[in-house]
């Protein structure tokens, strides 16, 4: 994953934004990098591993930001957009992208299944449980594109939940890509990855 130092102009952005909406708690901001961008990121992980050919993502419920801004300004080659329900995350997220100027960054204030387009990766991080998520990621990919859900250590119990809207949308986890966060007490964390079923 990328240095810390080369997100320093992002970081103050952000904890500028920060002091006027709460993107994250107080008591996170100085986790920033550790709980939020460096996990963001995890998903050089997926790519270093699958190498898909990807032009678009979308970021469901990208709340503050994450994981599409650290995406945006390291993927610039990535169009990336990030949807969110709640109007004033999403005007803090404009103004992230003005400031830093992050030409492949599309902030959109909407409900995802208002959106009409489709994605070659969905993304999602600290949204929903995978049975609910998968309902709104899977019918905005495209055929070979990929779902990347950001989970915690209970992933397991989440997957067997959503065996049935899974089997819905003929779609099934390929892999789970494990890492652990930078603090002392290595907290881990899992990039659970589906695809739809390839058909003979």
């Amino acid at each position: 994953m990328e240095n810390k130092e080369f997100y320093k102009n992002y970081m103050e952005c952000f904890l500028s934004e920060n002091s006027k909406v709460n993107l994250i708690s107080k008591n996170d901001e100085k986790y920033l990098w550790e709980k939020h961008i460096y996990d963001s990121l995890a998903i050089s992980l997926f790519f270093d591993k699958y190498k898909p050919e990807s032009s678009t993502l979308l970021d469901i419920g990208t709340g503050g930001g994450f994981p599409s801004v650290p995406i945006a300004i390291t993927y610039p080659e990535i169009k990336v957009t990030a949807v969110d329900s709640i109007a004033k995350k999403i005007r803090s997220i404009e103004n992230m992208k003005s400031s830093l100027d992050i030409k492949n960054l599309e902030p959109v204030c909407a409900r995802v299944e208002t959106l009409t387009g489709r994605y070659d990766i969905v993304t999602s991080r600290a949204v929903a449980s995978l049975r609910t998520i998968c309902a709104y990621a899977l019918p905005k990919l495209n055929k070979n594109g990929y779902f990347i859900a950001y989970k915690s250590k209970k992933y397991k119990e989440e997957i067997d939940e959503a065996s049935n809207i899974l089997k819905k949308y003929r779609a099934e986890i390929i892999d789970v890509i494990e890492y652990d966060l930078p603090l002392e007490e290595k907290p881990v964390r899992n990039l659970v990855v589906i695809k739809f079923k390839q058909t003979l």
